[in-house]
């Protein structure tokens, strides 16, 4: 019988989220470990307090995730043995269902249109912005910070931030362009969001990424708003074909619907 001994590197500020939040962050984080190491059922995990120590949280967060994970049957306890992977639990080697292919079609084609848009957007607000458009960019980036930290989606904020940028093109049309795929945009920004939030280091990530645009813009270096941009749209993809496949079984799959029922047909 193997032992589960690796664990992500992934250090959970404990002032950053509620208890209950904290809980199904660690859950979701554990979770993805599994589908990252590879592991089968029977596999046992480590000790609550080596859990908690790795993840610089209480015993009782780590009993919560576990908690949660053993309702999903994804964990069982033994008694006398400890926690172990439950028969339930499906490794990646399982192909995701044809939903989630669809889904993630769907959002991949969107975020390539994004890159190419965004990344154009960004460079030319590094060279036009106004003092007060920088101003209202870092206050956008500010309130995204703050509704995720507080354990909200964030994704109206998401979407203000990216139409501020535009706006600070000075060009009308851009803010037009994005304004009409605003619709497509915030159901994107939803899966991409709720795929974000359910991992630490994916939240981590978007912050700074965020962050590395608006430096760029603030520095009025338009090459390097295009390329944070870009990266920013890549990483997003990327994120997304690492969502695990309870994420397409639940939220995602639900978000993502009117994406694939409103993908153009040749």
């Amino acid at each position: 019988m193997s032992h589960f001994l690796k664990l992500a590197d992934v250090e959970i500020k404990k002032t950053h989220f509620s208890a209950g939040n904290l809980g199904t962050r660690i859950a979701n984080t554990l979770l993805n470990q599994f589908h990252a190491d590879n592991l089968n059922p029977n596999t046992r995990l480590p000790s609550e307090s080596v859990i908690a120590k790795h993840f610089k949280v209480s015993r009782t967060v780590v009993r919560e995730a576990i908690a949660i994970l053993k309702k999903d049957e994804i964990l069982q306890s033994r008694k006398g043995s400890g926690t172990f992977i439950g028969e339930k639990f499906k490794p990646n080697s399982e192909l995701v269902n044809e939903v989630a292919e669809q889904s993630v079609h769907a959002l991949q084609n969107i975020i390539e249109v994004r890159r190419g848009v965004e990344s154009e957007i960004a460079a030319l607000a590094a060279i036009r912005r106004t003092p007060g458009q920088l101003s209202d960019i870092e206050e956008a980036l500010r309130k995204i910070k703050k509704v995720t930290d507080a354990g909200q989606n964030g994704v109206e904020e998401d979407v203000r931030f990216h139409m501020l940028i535009a706006q600070a093109t000075g060009n009308p049309y851009w803010l037009k362009f994005v304004d009409t795929f605003s619709y497509s945009l915030r159901a994107a920004t939803s899966v991409t969001r709720a795929n974000e939030d359910r991992r630490l280091d994916f939240a981590q990530q978007v912050q700074e990424e965020h962050e590395a645009i608006v430096a760029a813009i603030a520095s009025g270096d338009a090459d390097q708003a295009r390329l944070a941009a870009s990266i920013h749209m890549i990483n997003a993809a990327e994120r997304l074909k690492l969502a695990d496949r309870s994420f397409w079984k639940e939220e995602g799959s639900a978000l993502a619907r009117d994406i694939v029922g409103n993908t153009p047909h040749d």
